[in-house]
């Protein structure tokens, strides 16, 4: 329930703020089973709109863990259905208990396997833990403004869906099979870019 609340809280924000985006091909979510939905990601708000283009599907999503030391924004994070996960030194717990929410509830899973917004490699944990859980992965992207003084002016936000990536095929998680899985991702990346808007260009601010 909180976390459809807060979803309907972001949404009306989002709306307030921007006002103009695009859902395109939700009909290619999967209906009736989890997913694990996957982007690169490209502003930190992008999470936000991929929750609200996805609806009426809840998630879970990972969250570095010192964002857990805030009590008030620990209450909030988990109750949003967030888990902790240790960036610089990944435990087993960070496999383990994405696959056993993908298994025993019915939240699927935002990731960005890219990791940070500035990274383009995919990283072999989300696809472990789509083999572990034996889901399909749903690539999307998010095109639009990559500033907020850009959102306010209400510039055009596209998120759009790709077709599921069934890897069930791929008999192991070891560098061929994580290979075929990164080639298939970027792959669905690149073809939904194409489809969305082929002269959205990705620009990283020099810092």
């Amino acid at each position: 329930m909180f976390f459809t609340f807060m979803r309907g809280v972001v949404r009306v924000i989002l709306f307030l703020l921007n006002g103009n985006a695009r859902y395109q091909n939700r009909e290619m979510l999967p209906q009736n089973e989890n997913y694990i939905l996957v982007a690169p990601h490209r502003t930190w708000w992008d999470p936000l709109y991929l929750a609200v283009a996805a609806r009426p599907k809840k998630f879970a999503f990972m969250a570095k863990k010192e964002l857990f030391k805030n009590p008030v924004l620990s209450f909030i994070l988990r109750h949003a259905n967030a888990f902790p996960v240790d960036r610089e030194n990944p435990g087993p717990s960070a496999i383990k208990t994405p696959v056993k929410i993908l298994k025993n509830t019915d939240l699927s899973l935002i990731m960005f396997p890219s990791g940070t917004r500035h990274s383009t490699a995919l990283k072999g944990g989300m696809a472990l833990i789509a083999k572990m859980a034996h889901v399909k992965i749903v690539p999307c992207v998010y095109q639009g403004p990559l500033t907020f003084k850009d959102l306010l002016k209400r510039k055009r936000v596209i998120v759009r869906f790709g077709e599921p990536i069934d890897i069930s095929d791929i008999p192991k998680m070891n560098d061929v099979g994580l290979s075929e899985v990164e080639i298939r991702i970027q792959s669905a990346f690149s073809a939904i870019d194409q489809a969305a808007n082929p002269e959205f260009v990705y620009k990283i601010e020099e810092k």
